[in-house]
């Protein structure tokens, strides 16, 4: 009697087990496609910048509970994990964070529970200290809740496996949980409504300011959410202004003056792989010289259906033009890249490279050519009308830009408007080149309306006229 006990217990247990939301997470036939992209990136600093409701703090709660109870689907599991979770306040903590890691964690594997407040027989209606849950490796693992208001003292101390942030926390406590990570070489990430601005984590995650190739980020937004109902979708975006749409339903990051390039959307306009460019898509160099200043090259390909892709970025300050002529032909031979019938490089220049330099009796358009660059300076250099025509290509989807071009990438990004409708002159040299390189390109015009009726009256009208002037 007592084994058939044990066996119906079992039973039971993995009849809670299949019923638990964990296992129907991303298993049924909607799959939140952006929520796995989050779990299946290998780097340790990721980020889903998103709008309310597009599903974002599920993504924080399943990693949390993956990694803690050791069967992470993508990632090398831990045996005794220790993580926090972070929220801004306590009442926060409950309502949103708390709430979604209890409804993901089966009862079963709660090993024990550490109230802040409330009974710990009820813990959704109190505030938790530690989880401690099961780990599949063996042992157990404990899950800390942490709060942004309880000041950068209440971080210190521990080592950690990893650490949630849901919504944007201060620059010092963000700082203080990166060396809580230092020992396990832990994971870190983070999940929020972009609402503060121009802030921290938009220089250090969206701008990488500090090129970390452990940084990764997505934009989450409603219609990446199979969950909800496409009508209510567009009822409540029927309502909303385009700034709360922006934040609340894009997840996007707002300033007091705009973005210059808003049409740019790094999902779509950056490729995730690069891919090998066929030599007869080959196009034309850009560059934007500068001796202390940034020089600015990128190599640019156009495909049969005039779509043109960055292929290839050089970008260094304080170089010789012969340093910079080296460098380029390096990535030119390492690309294949063709070449005119006298052997040199073809590329587009900024006209002020035909001026001598103080330190050269000739200019950088001559000194580039006689380092196996043919430099063509008649370039249009309207920048209004140039801007119009960047903005036209990355509305229509008709330019993309390798992963590798990350100064173009972070200068696109940051590219703002200033007083009089002049953008802010800073960290451009990358975008004025990829100006001169569309304002060559073919601008196809406006398809001719058809006529109206009075229209064509007219014309028969004139034609008659001229008939019996020709009589």
């Amino acid at each position: 009697m007592e084994e058939i006990i044990k066996k119906l217990l079992a039973i039971e247990k993995e009849q809670e087990k299949r019923k638990s939301p964990l296992n129907s997470y991303n298993s049924g036939e909607k799959v939140h496609l952006k929520q796995m992209e989050f779990h299946k990136c290998k780097k340790n600093n990721r980020w889903v910048f998103g709008g309310n409701r597009s599903g974002k703090t599920e993504c924080g709660a399943v990693e949390s509970i993956w990694l803690a109870r050791g069967i992470h689907p993508y990632r090398e599991n831990r045996k005794n994990v220790f993580g926090w979770v972070v929220s801004l306040s306590q009442q926060v903590q409950r309502d949103v964070a708390q709430k979604k890691i209890l409804h993901y964690l089966s009862k079963s594997d709660i090993v024990d529970i550490v109230m802040l407040s409330g009974r710990k027989d009820s813990p959704e209606n109190g505030v938790i200290d530690q989880l401690t849950v099961r780990n599949e490796l063996g042992g157990t693992s404990v899950i800390g809740f942490k709060s942004c208001d309880q000041g950068r003292e209440k971080f210190q101390g521990a080592s950690l496996d990893f650490v949630w942030f849901d919504e944007e926390p201060p620059k010092d406590i963000y700082d203080e949980c990166q060396m809580r990570l230092l020992d396990k070489s832990g994971t870190m990430f983070g999940t929020m409504t972009p609402l503060k601005g121009l802030t921290f984590i938009y220089d250090e995650i969206y701008m990488n300011c500090n090129h970390s190739k452990e940084v990764w980020f997505e934009f989450m937004e409603w219609g990446d959410n199979p969950y909800l109902n496409p009508k209510e979708v567009q009822r409540l975006t029927d309502t909303l202004s385009k700034d709360l749409l922006d934040s609340r339903r894009y997840g996007r990051f707002k300033a007091g003056s705009g973005a210059v390039y808003p049409e740019f959307d790094q999902s779509v306009h950056v490729l995730k792989e690069p891919f090998p460019i066929p030599y007869d898509w080959q196009d034309e160099l850009s560059i934007d010289p500068g001796l202390n200043n940034p020089l600015s090259c990128h190599f640019y390909a156009v495909d049969y259906d005039g779509n043109i892709f960055v292929v290839a970025e050089h970008y260094e300050a304080e170089k010789t033009v012969d340093y910079h002529a080296k460098k380029i032909k390096e990535i030119a031979e390492r690309l294949n890249w063709h070449t005119r019938s006298d052997g040199r490089l073809s590329a587009l220049i900024d006209s002020a490279a035909n001026q001598k330099t103080l330190a050269s009796s000739k200019s950088v358009t001559q000194l580039f050519f006689e380092h196996g660059i043919a430099c063509n300076p008649n370039v249009n250099k309207d920048k209004f009308t140039g801007i119009a025509r960047v903005k036209e290509y990355f509305a229509g989807n008709k330019i993309y830009i390798f992963p590798c071009c990350e100064n173009l990438i972070r200068e696109i990004k940051s590219y703002r408007w200033g007083e009089g409708d002049i953008p802010v002159k800073k960290d451009d040299h990358a975008l004025d080149e990829l100006r001169y390189y569309i304002m060559s390109r073919p601008h196809k015009s406006a398809p001719i309306a058809p006529l109206t009726a009075i229209q064509k009256d007219k014309e028969r009208l004139i034609r008659r006229l001229k008939t019996k002037g020709g009589n």
